[in-house]
């Protein structure tokens, strides 16, 4: 199922936030070829372009949030349908940015070679994803509510969609594929949701949507209330422990 964007694009305060310090990092330049790889509805992926004034191509998988994009009708900017694993581009670009999206694409190995192959020599890529001990905490109480019932009925098979890479693994892959100058971190970004009403309509659109999607509609609300009311116990309440993972690296010339 694909994502509410709309419903999405009201709730990433968070992503923008991670998003616009990622930029800081990658210090776009007039006249660059930049591609934002996995840009959702846009909002960091306008602020490229305004630094750039030349046109930056936002790259999602998602209709819906591609859809969203599109109508804020953003000057300098095209957006492109096309999964991040499989990119349509041969060194295209002089930059690649993201955030929040490597996490969604399991085989980073080839993440990184096909972001290799999209870059010019001495291009550079700057990201940010989900990595680590990423929601470990809000993710182990889902998985543990997954297998009890009633909802265990319609968890058979059920698989995380994310891969929270770790700094040694993605300094290893990105060398790989061609890097240097190759710079791995990661640092908490504890979140937190003002009440449980926000809590509940947070982590139901962005952090167990996948969760979420495989039951029943029936069976959504109590699943989302159960996690919200573990959360209102923690010290401090609301709190969503993400974990960012930073990438850099510049194609070998």
């Amino acid at each position: 199922m694909d994502w509410d964007a709309e419903r999405y694009h009201r709730l990433s305060a968070p992503q923008v936030g991670w998003g616009r310090a990622v930029l800081a990092r990658l210090e776009p330049r007039p006249g660059e070829r930049i591609l934002d790889l996995g840009c959702g509805t846009g909002r960091v992926t306008g602020e490229i372009a305004g630094a750039t004034g030349t046109l930056v191509i936002g790259l999602d998988r998602s209709p819906a949030m591609l859809l969203q994009a599109r109508a804020q009708q953003i000057p300098h900017v095209r957006f492109v349908l096309a999964d991040g694993a499989g990119l349509p581009f041969v060194e295209a670009f002089d930059a690649v940015f993201s955030t929040a999206t490597f996490h969604w694409i399991r085989d980073h190995a080839s993440l990184f070679a096909g972001v290799s192959a999209v870059l010019g020599r001495g291009g550079r890529l700057v990201a940010q994803c989900g990595g680590g001990p990423n929601l470990a905490r809000v993710l182990e109480r889902a998985h543990t509510l997954m297998d009890s019932a009633p909802f265990a009925n319609w968890s058979a098979g059920w698989r995380d969609p994310w891969n929270f890479a770790d700094v040694e693994d993605t300094r290893r892959l990105l060398e790989a594929a061609g890097f240097s100058e190759i710079e791995v971190s990661l640092e908490p970004s504890p979140t937190t949701l003002p009440d449980a009403a926000g809590y509940s309509d947070f982590i139901s659109c962005v952090c167990v949507r996948h969760h979420v999607d495989a039951l029943p509609p029936d069976q959504r609300g109590p699943f989302v209330e159960a996690l919200t009311a573990a959360a209102a116990a923690d010290d401090p309440p609301f709190t969503l422990d993400y974990w960012r993972l930073n990438l850099a690296g510049r194609k070998d010339a």
